[in-house]
C-alpha cells in the first residue's frame, strides 16, 4: 500500500466522526453523500480500513449510530431471499454474462434497489451509512444510478462511499478505467 493511500486512510476517521460531518455543516443544501477514491489494486487493504474504522468510531464518538453495508453482499442476500441465486449462477454458466445481466435487469432496477437499501440500512436511524462493494456489484449495479435515487432517501444523513477507481469531484471512473457520463454530486472525503 502507497504511503499517500495510507495517509488518506488515516485522514478518514478524523473526519468522519466531527460534529461538522454529521451535521453536514458547511454544504449549504446539498446532500452530504462523499466518495473515498483509491486504486483499485488496494482493495484488500481498504476492506481492512473500514473494519478499523467500524471498530474505532465507537472509542471516537460514542453513541454514533453508524451502519455499514457492502453492496454486492446486499445484492447476493436479495437474490438469494428470492430464490433467485442459484439460478443466476447456472444462467450465467449456460449463457453467459450478457444473459445473466439482461435477467437481472428487473429484479435490480434502481427503484427496487433503493426500496432494498433503505430497508436494510435504515437511515434514518443512523446518523452514518458507509457504503462498500461497488466494484463487486459492477456491472449489476452502477453506483452513479444508486447515488442519485438515494437523495431522495437519505434525507440529511452523511453517507461514505468507497470507490475502487477514480473520483475528481464531477464524474466517477470506476476501476480507474470505466468513466461514467454522468455527471454525479458528492463531495471527496479525502482529496
Amino acid at each position: 500500500m502507497s504511503d499517500s493511500l495510507t495517509e488518506r486512510l488515516n485522514e478518514i476517521l478524523p473526519i468522519i466522526t466531527t460534529s461538522e460531518f454529521l451535521s453536514g455543516k458547511g454544504l449549504g443544501n446539498e446532500i452530504p453523500f462523499y466518495i473515498f477514491d483509491y486504486p483499485p489494486e488496494e482493495e484488500l487493504p481498504v476492506r481492512e480500513h473500514i473494519e478499523f474504522l467500524l471498530s474505532h468510531i465507537p472509542k471516537h464518538r460514542p453513541g454514533l449510530e453508524v451502519r455499514h453495508v457492502n453492496l454486492f453482499d446486499l445484492i447476493l442476500n436479495y437474490l438469494e431471499k428470492r430464490n433467485l441465486l442459484r439460478r443466476s449462477f447456472q444462467l450465467q454458466q449456460e449463457k453467459g454474462d450478457e444473459a445473466l445481466h439482461k435477467a437481472l435487469q428487473s429484479p435490480l432496477k434502481p427503484e427496487k434497489l433503493v426500496e432494498l437499501f433503505v430497508d436494510s440500512v435504515r437511515p434514518q436511524e443512523h446518523d452514518l451509512v458507509i457504503l462498500s462493494g461497488v466494484g463487486s456489484a459492477w456491472p449489476l449495479v452502477r453506483s452513479h444510478t444508486l447515488l442519485n435515487n438515494l437523495q431522495t432517501v437519505m434525507d440529511r444523513t452523511p453517507l461514505v462511499m468507497f470507490y475502487p477507481g477514480r473520483y475528481d469531484g464531477q464524474t466517477l471512473r470506476l476501476f480507474g478505467k470505466i468513466k461514467s457520463n454522468h455527471y454525479y454530486r458528492a463531495f471527496r472525503l479525502v482529496p
